[in-house]
């Protein structure tokens, strides 16, 4: 019956109406939230101002926070608690320039970041998370597992200041490597007893997470890959392909520490996708062994020689200790020998 009424078209005209009111609620959305940030920056401009014109001191600004916070609410309703006018005034402090804010986080993204204990650290994750699009439950995981820090601590000071300015950049093998790797979302204790099969099933159950904490470009490929050599059977616990880098990536799993062995499996495996399964346009795969432990002098004679991209990382199953990584970063950043 419906049929006999209905035109022919008619279901791409409700296609071509849902298309044209979809695209109008996420403008109307990237609007709203460009004029709340424009608006968020303002108030924290000024209220720096006032407090710069009136010369105020701390205490007093204090005061003054109450005092607003309490008159705008009785006049334009929630949003303007105590907390979110300190975070307005942090958002101006911190971004100074309205230019440089991006319209594609939202004050949500912002306020967390904010949270972060220095400016570096506050440009890093505003920078990473536009261009990784994190959401801000996964932006607060990043935050929370200390990634500016971890990413940090494996660079020069020049090369810090960089990645806080740009964010990290993918562009050699090396730009994937994280030492530590930080598996806190499997919810493994650390001294609960697994094996590599346990640890391997939930990171693929934690899949999302997973690749989160890999980082950018990363898509999963297969586990436990099959690879057949002189009529013997070997598996490689995780394989990935790289969009960015255009290559494999190999992934073993060792719950204890990384012996020797494990270095020339990963080599074999290495060799073999070089060979057997790249294709046109691929770059060389690259290995990366992941243990609880690792003994640095052992992994730097297992290394030496070897011409394929393998490199040795540790995980662990807890979040970095904050402080620690803190006096670290502090530490390399004071030191002018590599200024």
């Amino acid at each position: 019956m419906d049929n006999e009424i209905v035109p022919a078209h008619y279901q791409q005209l409700k296609q071509q109406i849902g298309t044209l009111l979809r695209r109008g609620r996420e403008q109307t959305g990237r609007a709203v939230n460009t004029i709340l940030l424009q608006t968020y920056w303002h108030i924290g401009r000024y209220i720096v101002e006032f407090e710069q014109n009136g010369n105020i001191k701390a205490e007093y600004g204090s005061e003054l926070l109450d005092r607003l916070s309490k008159d705008l609410t009785l006049e334009f309703g929630k949003g303007f608690s105590r907390s979110n006018l300190v975070y307005m005034r942090k958002f101006y402090l911190a971004f100074p320039k309205s230019e440089t804010l991006s319209h594609q986080l939202t004050w949500s993204h912002y306020f967390e970041i904010l949270k972060a204990d220095s400016d570096l650290e506050i440009s890093f994750y505003a920078r990473q998370c536009e261009k990784e699009n994190w959401s801000v439950r996964e932006l607060k995981r990043q935050m929370k597992s200390m990634l500016f820090h971890r990413l940090a601590l494996s660079k020069d000071k020049a090369e810090v200041l960089e990645i806080a300015q740009k964010g990290s950049e993918v562009q050699q093998p090396e730009d994937l490597i994280r030492d530590p790797y930080v598996f806190e979302f499997l919810g493994i204790q650390p001294q609960q007893p697994y094996v590599e099969g346990d640890l391997e099933q939930k990171l693929i159950q934690n899949l999302e997470l997973f690749l989160l904490e890999l980082g950018k470009g990363f898509a999963f490929v297969g586990r436990q890959y099959k690879i057949t050599l002189a009529n013997r059977h070997f598996y490689v616990d995780l394989v990935f392909y790289h969009r960015i880098l255009k290559c494999f990536v190999l992934i073993d799993l060792k719950s204890g520490e990384i012996e020797p062995a494990d270095i020339g499996q990963m080599n074999m495996y290495l060799n073999y996708f070089a060979r057997e399964e790249n294709v046109e346009g691929d770059n060389p795969p690259i290995g990366i062994v992941l243990g609880a432990y690792r003994d640095h002098i052992l992994v730097e004679y297992a290394t030496e020689n070897v011409n394929n991209q393998l490199f040795v990382s540790k995980y662990q199953l807890y979040l970095p200790d904050k402080a620690q990584l803190q006096s670290e970063l502090e530490r390399l950043l004071m030191d002018d020998r590599n200024g």
